[in-house]
């Protein structure tokens, strides 16, 4: 008989757990038993609570479960970074009307480990390497992404842009524009991304559509910029990338103080 670590899922500690009857039907009809044993060992309800909406709508197998609970995936989504009752009303908008937000789906930072990149690589060999990696790729993006150009042109005024990347999100229902920074996020970039997503709102944006989002992916960025130049009201998200993983107990640690440090920062600021 093969021998397991994995603890016994105790009938008290399931009605505890689930104790709420809409998330309870959800489990039951949504997600295998293997899904509920993976979940229930996860203490913070409103963590807990993120892996079940994300798990059902995005269909993960029990492994790819494991996978994102394993590189702290809640912790690195913008969500977790919000007050409590905005995590809970994006998590019932999510369960109750299907509709997913943009802090539910934007991530800081990206685990780009599977490229193999070495310490020294150009923005065109990250494109090449994501390109080559595409589906694994948006499995770190989200499964609602879909892939539609590579260097996208955009032409203004007789002069040629081009867009590193461009997806659509089919549950934002927006495109998203993607740029690779190799280096920390730079003033120049938030412009070069307007341009972008006001021509591709002007060009490109459809009947039914959200206006456009742009994703600035760079190997690091300083807070104060990013809070100078007003983007976290807007619609543009910078994001860290990693090459290489740290361990897991590095990267909690770093992940747990940017969360505790944009809460506290949300209390000051709703103080005034």
């Amino acid at each position: 008989m093969t021998q397991t670590n994995e603890p016994p899922v105790i009938p008290g500690r399931f009605t505890e757990v689930f104790s709420d009857d809409q998330i309870l039907s959800t489990v039951r009809r949504e997600l295998t038993w293997s899904h509920i044993k993976a979940l229930i060992y996860i203490d913070e309800p409103l963590k807990r609570d993120f892996y079940i909406e994300i798990c059902r709508i995005e269909h993960w197998s029990v492994r790819q479960l494991q996978e994102r609970i394993n590189s702290l995936l809640f912790e690195r989504t913008a969500i977790s970074k919000k007050p409590e009752e905005t995590i809970k009303q994006d998590l019932a908008q999510l369960r109750n009307e299907g509709q997913q937000s943009a802090d539910l789906t934007f991530r800081d930072p990206y685990v780009l480990d599977f490229l193999g990149l070495s310490d020294s690589y150009s923005e065109k060999d990250l494109e090449t390497a994501i390109l080559a990696e595409l589906q694994r790729f948006i499995g770190e993006l989200g499964s609602d992404f879909a892939f539609i150009a590579r260097q996208k042109r955009v032409t203004i005024d007789n002069r040629d842009y081009y867009i590193d990347l461009l997806f659509y999100h089919r549950r934002l229902r927006r495109l998203v524009a993607i740029e690779l920074k190799v280096g920390e996020f730079e003033a120049a970039h938030k412009g070069q991304m307007e341009l972008y997503l006001r021509y591709l709102e002007k060009h490109e944006q459809m009947e039914g559509e959200a206006t456009p989002i742009g994703l600035i992916l760079c190997t690091g960025k300083n807070q104060e910029h990013v809070e100078l130049m007003q983007l976290e009201g807007s619609n543009i998200r910078v994001a860290d990338y990693l090459t290489q993983l740290p361990t897991r107990e590095v990267l909690q640690a770093k992940l747990h103080q940017s969360i505790e440090l944009a809460r506290a920062k949300l209390n000051i600021g709703g103080d005034q």
